[in-house]
């Protein structure tokens, strides 16, 4: 991944920026800041409401529960984002959207800046998304209360993508996900806690056989878990004749397991 000439900026329009201010204030997130790797942009869609109230919301039309955000503070505060350095893409959180995966966050640690809205209350005016937006991101089926979570969950995975956040160098590329597939387990000191031990394997100093393991466990834990992933993964001959084996192993501890419990 190409280094950025500058930092990565990312504004959030949010009517709660102080939630935001401390998710980014801490950890790797607080070191990306620091280091001058990342750039957060909070802009608070209230201080473009034009009554004494700052309201941004109002009844939907045609009845139901709840309040909608309006078009107008949003439209706004995208406008003065644009004069004062860009917006880069801007994406709605809502539930519509393209459910948020490792490939959308490569693709978003790419961008020089980009910009993400937070909806609260029933929802955002269409027209957000229609006019104003390149497109929606979700983060999974399941509704929250507002947007900011899903901002926090989306500028995390970004950013500790790009070039020189991470300590190792190699730590983002060898992610559950980044090839399509889970992660392997990971084990550290002591060796070996009550009855429960560190596998022989990773003491042996074998990085030849480390390595396979580590695969052999990638294809081990997705098809256990994630088999969905496997579809769209990038396997080599090996990596399928492995995964062969797998699930033999998985089909006969299967049979064995019905028999035990019959």
């Amino acid at each position: 991944m190409a280094k950025h000439p500058r930092p990565l900026r990312v504004n959030i329009l949010t009517i709660f920026p102080e939630l935001l201010e401390t998710s980014f204030s801490y950890s790797i997130l607080k070191r990306a800041r620091t280091k001058g790797l990342f750039e957060p942009h909070l802009v608070n869609i209230r201080d473009f409401s034009r009554d004494r109230r700052r309201t941004v919301d109002d009844k939907p039309y045609g009845g139901g529960s709840g309040m909608v955000m309006k078009i107008e503070p949003v439209a706004r505060a995208l406008a003065s984002v644009r004069r004062k350095g860009g917006t880069g893409k801007v994406f709605l959180l809502a539930p519509s959207g393209r459910v948020f995966n490792q490939e959308l966050a490569q693709a978003l640690a790419r961008e020089d800046r980009f910009t993400l809205i937070c909806g609260r209350y029933e929802g955002v005016d269409q027209r957000v998304e229609d006019k104003l937006c390149a497109g929606a991101i979700s983060i999974g089926d399941y509704v929250l209360t507002g947007g900011e979570p899903a901002a926090a969950v989306v500028v995390d995975a970004v950013v500790r993508l790009l070039p020189g956040v991470l300590g190792a160098e190699d730590s983002a590329t060898m992610d559950s996900f980044s090839d399509g597939l889970l992660d392997y387990p990971h084990y550290t000191r002591p060796p070996r806690y009550k009855t429960w031990r560190v596998p022989e394997l990773l003491l042996s100093g074998d990085h030849g056989r480390l390595k396979n393991w580590r695969r052999e466990k990638q294809l081990a834990r997705t098809w256990r878990y994630r088999p969905d992933l496997l579809k769209n993964a990038c396997l080599s001959p090996d990596d399928l004749g492995q995964l062969e084996k797998i699930k033999g192993w998985s089909s006969r501890k299967s049979r064995k397991d019905g028999r035990m419990q019959s």
